[in-house]
């Protein structure tokens, strides 16, 4: 397992590179310069292009692909304590282009129970960056760095509150010519 002093859910700093999902699992995603590298058991792997990636991403936790914008019963057992936690999987939902379809990367879930506002920051994040035709600078694993440092510690409330800790933390990035 990585740094979890600087994780926001399931993205964490992992040997230098940012990664969803636990590593040391069959399911993991990483955050790379040139896409999101989606890790398999029994497969070379697959890169999705960040020019690819389009409408944002969503996150989900649960059972087999719970539907987008929803946590399945299984996403909420794997964060409590006892014997669920850290079961399961989550899900980053996307839709791509050249050619259009629509694409479900999978992550195995960590152990340590994931703050319900870091979710929130994390979709926020990249739908942000994805909207904004910044998907690559979720690559960049120093500004990413410090957006994740920015936003680790803050717990707002209200989804308007944590929408606007996500514009702020990639503002004040973006203004110190990051």
């Amino acid at each position: 397992m990585g740094d979890t002093s600087t994780t926001l859910g399931p993205l964490e700093l992992c040997d230098g590179r940012w990664v969803v999902g636990d590593t040391g699992k069959a399911h993991w995603l990483e955050f790379r310069t040139d896409g999101l590298y989606q890790h398999e058991p029994d497969s070379e792997g697959e890169l999705i292009p960040w020019a690819r990636i389009m409408l944002g991403m969503n996150l989900t936790m649960g059972g087999e692909f719970p539907a987008r914008g929803s946590n399945g019963f299984g996403g909420i057992l794997g964060g409590l304590p006892g014997p669920w936690r850290g079961r399961g999987s989550g899900y980053l939902h996307m839709t791509l282009r050249h050619p259009y379809e629509n694409r479900i990367a999978r992550f195995d879930r960590h152990p340590r129970p994931y703050p319900g506002s870091h979710l929130v920051f994390l979709q926020t994040l990249t739908t942000r960056a994805i909207d904004a035709g910044q998907a690559h600078l979720l690559g960049d694993p120093e500004w990413l760095g410090r957006v994740v440092a920015r936003l680790a510690p803050q717990r707002p409330r209200g989804w308007r509150g944590m929408r606007e800790a996500v514009t702020r933390a990639m503002e004040a990035e973006t203004q110190t010519g990051a």
